[in-house]
């Protein structure tokens, strides 16, 4: 369909151009100098000690679960509105998710309450997931995971850039996973990254991220190795040099792509201000917080048929989603989750829609969400 405004779009352009080019022409394709240059260069961003560039998202969440030595028997509490590749990436480990419930419809993030509710002796960790790019109360988190010495994942793939106490995002756990998927704020088609500040952790995940190998073809090329070991059964996670390329590309915009997306949010909680039928979730984000405006979520009053509003939406030309289905309610997770009971959580997965939000969103396409948004309601209400 050709959308007036679609959900997301991407702010590429020749510098991403040239970066690509440049790999081709260099003939070296598989992880090597660029990944090393975009790894330094996240790491300095959000002040990691140690970065990681793998093949997605999904494989970051993995490698941090592995790495924690998680396995069979051990517990992780994990938000249950959250793409299901947090949930999996503990399943990945033979570890069992244990979800639990968000804060309020206001704050979408995980529940700090619940998450004490739901330690057990077999509890070995806690799943955060910045939700929109907005932080989770990490303060209340981190007292937790430390009155109980848990260890923090921190999910941060809708939170490049988004700081606390200065502090970036990813960083206030054990350790932090991005992606870099197409409609993130970081875009290079697929992509992930693995942060942390734990030298021992770092060393087991740069293993475990190709084969357990001492050494890599990169650095056998450079004569630094003639051979290598196998020391652990590792995974092929590697990122090549073409999409590193595009990731120091996009990590260059990052600050003022994110700065972009903030003026847009401010710009639709102004129009939609006083629209009846909806709110608005995190009007007040945590405090002393930076967040990195990754989606921009409304909450549907009850009596809105939500199905027929987001038709209304498409009729107008405007794609929107929702973010998301909850993950104990799908059938993969349904029957370990018979006794869930994440009232808010479901609320939420009954009502939220996601409008669009992008960097080279214009001021007029933002009015145009707003009119539909507007006549939506309207009709819904008559």
């Amino acid at each position: 369909m050709d959308w007036q405004v679609p959900l997301s779009d991407i702010d590429l352009g020749d510098t991403e151009v040239a970066a690509v080019e440049k790999v081709l022409r260099s003939r070296w394709l598989s992880m090597g100098p660029v990944t090393q240059q975009f790894e330094a260069a996240f790491a300095k961003m959000c002040g990691a000690e140690h970065a990681f560039a793998v093949s997605n998202g999904t494989t970051a969440l993995h490698l941090a679960y592995a790495a924690l030595g998680l396995g069979p028997g051990d517990e992780v509490i994990v938000p249950a509105l959250t793409f299901v590749a947090t949930a999996n990436a503990i399943r990945y480990t033979g570890a069992t998710p244990v979800f639990a419930d968000i804060t309020s419809l206001d704050d979408l993030t995980i529940s700090p309450a619940d998450i004490a509710a739901k330690i057990t002796p077999r509890t070995r960790a806690i799943a955060v997931m910045h939700y929109g790019g907005y932080l989770c109360d990490m303060a209340a988190i981190r007292a937790l995971a430390q009155q109980h010495e848990l260890a923090i994942v921190e999910d941060a793939c809708h939170a490049p850039g988004a700081t606390l106490n200065g502090r970036g995002a990813g960083t206030l756990g054990a350790a932090g996973c991005f992606s870099f998927f197409s409609n993130k704020n970081i875009a290079i088609g697929e992509g992930g990254m693995v942060v942390t500040n734990f030298d021992h952790l770092a060393e087991r995940i740069r293993l475990l991220r190709s084969h357990g190998m001492t050494t890599l073809t990169w650095d056998r090329h450079r004569g630094h190795a003639a051979s290598y070991d196998v020391v652990a059964t590792g995974f092929n996670y590697r990122l090549d040099e073409i999409h590193s390329a595009l990731g120091l590309a996009q990590l260059g915009k990052l600050s003022e792509n994110n700065r972009r997306r903030a003026a847009l949010v401010a710009r639709y909680r102004t129009e939609l201000a006083e629209v009846p039928g909806l709110s608005v979730p995190f009007g007040e984000p945590v405090a002393d917080s930076q967040p990195a405006y990754h989606l921009f979520p409304i909450i549907l009053e009850p009596e809105i048929d939500r199905a027929a509003f987001m038709t209304h939406l498409r009729s107008q030309g405007i794609q929107s989603s929702i973010h998301y289905p909850p993950i104990h309610q799908f059938t993969a997770f349904r029957d370990e989750q018979i006794n869930a009971h994440l009232p808010i959580t479901e609320a939420a997965g009954q009502r939220e829609v996601t409008l669009p939000l992008f960097p080279t969103m214009t001021e007029q396409q933002v009015m145009a969400v707003v009119t539909a948004v507007r006549s939506g309601l309207a009709r819904s209400h008559a």
